[in-house]
This record gives structure tokens, sequence and C-alpha cells, in this order.
């Protein structure tokens, strides 16, 4: 428990909570960007423990809620093909496309196969030469590095029955968009520390001009999470903005260079749409012209229109921040985790996820 158990400690946290109590004299609007921070902040009970000035606001960090419902409708057209095994993450099987999900198909007899790595969709395409494989490749910078990598290793090992489904999205570009948003009102941001962990810290410190808040890279155990708290108050009370790093034990300044050298070897910037929220400009990742044909969106000429999402479901609010779970009329009624109605009630991530299971 080395590295895990110091970070639970009960008496680190009481002195953090006192010392963040003793610090904060006003209101703050705190957003955490990260679905696994929400999950920790809820789980482990630290919003009751926060004082009263402290909103926590939770972000839209959480890739399989940004998903849009054309790709997911995109993937169970795709696994819906007799002569196609398609391989996700286990968390996208239960997200409602605009009228089942992967998991329901995969239960009417699709190949649908919960994978752990995209490597292992490699391995399987290699293995079954006259199936098409396709990998739905969801997730932030921390996921892209292992996608990048299996298109790497299809084209040096030759194969043409393999391909993926992209829908990468990047953290600054949803920053930006918060930031410019005029409904949302955010006073720092809790960095995700596993993006840094990637990316490096240099393309936070532009936002932090711009946008005069504080940035603090953070991890996701209590103690971590109230480190990153600590942190961003103390800017807030004393009138700074920096770009600060509460997660040296894992971020560095330049982040993983091998991973980003991957990423950019096989993905280029694109524009992005994010469910709930919309097109971002250059929010996302796509496969540059090196490796098109592994882009399962062209190979298979897709082309599903977006679907509407349930007027019930308020997840574009929430991703944003300017709601919480529990102000939706159909949390916990209408929507649950085994009827959801939206991704954030599905996901590991989710908020609507993390409120029904250690709030309700």
């Amino acid at each position: 428990m080395k590295f895990v158990s110091e970070y639970r400690n009960a008496e680190k946290v009481k002195k953090l909570i006192n010392d963040i109590s003793e610090t904060v004299t006003k209101p703050w609007k705190i957003m955490e960007v990260c679905g696994g921070q929400t999950h920790s902040l809820v789980k482990n009970g630290i919003l009751e423990l926060l004082p009263e000035e402290i909103n926590m606001i939770h972000g839209p960090g959480c890739p399989v809620c940004v998903t849009p419902l054309n790709l997911i409708d995109k993937a169970i057209f795709l696994a819906e093909k007799k002569d196609v095994i398609l391989g996700s993450f286990g968390d996208m099987l239960r997200v409602p496309g605009s009228e089942k999900s992967l998991l329901q198909i995969k239960a009417e007899g699709a190949d649908v196969r919960i994978l752990y790595s995209p490597s292992d969709a490699v391995k399987i395409a290699k293995d079954n030469p006259d199936k098409e494989v396709v990998f739905f490749a969801v997730g932030f910078e921390t996921t892209a590095p292992a996608n990048a990598l299996s298109v790497i290793q299809a084209k040096k090992l030759g194969l043409t029955n393999y391909s993926i489904l992209v829908s990468h999205v990047l953290v600054p570009p949803a920053i930006e968009a918060i930031m410019d948003d005029e409904e949302t009102r955010i006073d720092a941001f809790l960095g995700a520390g596993h993006v840094m962990s990637i990316m490096g810290l240099s393309e936070y410190y532009p936002l932090v001009e711009k946008y005069k808040v504080p940035i603090v890279a953070t991890g996701f155990e209590p103690v971590e999470m109230l480190v990153g708290i600590s942190s961003a108050v103390k800017q807030l009370e004393k009138g700074e903005y920096k770009m600060e790093n509460a997660y040296k034990r894992v971020v560095r300044e330049n982040g993983t260079p091998a991973a980003r050298n991957l990423i950019f070897e096989a993905f280029e910037i694109s524009d992005r749409m994010w469910r709930g929220i919309g097109n971002i400009p250059d929010s996302g990742y796509e496969l540059n012209d090196k490796y098109k044909d592994f882009d399962a969106n062209l190979k298979f000429h897709i082309d599903i229109d977006i679907a509407k999402e349930s007027e019930m479901c308020i997840a574009g609010l929430i991703l944003k921040g300017i709601k919480k779970p529990y102000e939706c009329p159909a949390f916990g009624k209408l929507c649950n985790p085994e009827n959801p109605l939206g991704a954030p009630m599905v996901s590991s991530e989710g908020a609507c996820a993390a409120y029904y299971h250690y709030s309700v």
C-alpha cells in the first residue's frame, strides 16, 4: 500500500481541511477537470468536509461522457457488420447511443469485445486475417499514446484489416471553452494529473495568463485532492494566478516525451464534437495522412448524422459545471445506472454515477 495509504491518511486530511478553512475568506468556485477526481471527491466525502465557501464544480473530464452520440452509433453500425470484430474499453459498452448500446448489440450476437489495450486488438487482427478489426479509440491525452502505438504496430506488421474509430479529446481547449462560456464562472482549476503526466505543463501557462485563473496539477487520492484545493485557495486569496504543480510525484514540467512522440507520429490536432457541449475547435486528435488507412471512419465511409439527446437529460449542463447531478429531474428516477439517459450516469468517471453510488 506504499504510495497509496500515505495519501489516504486521516490525520493529513484533517490538517488540510483545517488549513483550507483557516485560509478561505470568500466564496470560490473551483473546477476539477477530471472525472476520476470527481469520483474521489464524492466517494471520500471531501465535498462534505470542505468549508461552505468552497464550491467544487465538476468538469467535462470524462472522455466516455463527452463522446458524441453519432460516434457511438458509428461503433454500433460497424459492430453489426458480420465481418467486423469491434474492441472497446469496458465503460463504453453501456453508454447509450441514439437507439441502443454496444452492450445490447453484443447480447444480440455482435462480436464486441472488452479489451484492456488497443495492442490486444492488433493481435486479434493478426490472428483473424479474414475479419476486419476495429478498436473504439476513446480518451483524453492519457490513452492517446497506446492508441497511436496500435496503428504504428499495425502498419509495421502490414495489417490491412485493422483500424480505429477515433474519439480523442484534449483538456486545454476544453478549459478555454468553459472560460469563454457566458453561463460559466470558474475561479480556479484542478488540472488532470494523468493528462499532465503525458503532456507536461507548457500548454497551461497561456491559459493562466489569458484568463487570470490559477491552474493546479492535482492527483487523485484524498490527500492529493486537498493539497490541490489548498494550493488553489491560497492563490485566490492572495489575488495570484499561477500554474502550480501539486502532483510532483507523477507530473514533470515536460511530461513524458516518448509518449508525446507516439501521439504526434500518428495523430494531428482537429476540431472535435463534445457530447452535451458542442463543437470545440482544435480540441481533438485524428489520424494524420501517414496513417489515414487505419481510420475506420474513412475506411468504411460511415456517414451518420448527429442524433438528438434525450430532452430529460441535462448532461451538457452538468459537463459544463452549470448544474449538479442532483439538480436533474430524472436523476435517480428515470435515469440510473441500469437505465441511463446519458453517459455521465454510465461511466466510471461520470459525475452522475459518482453522486448516485456515493451520495444518494
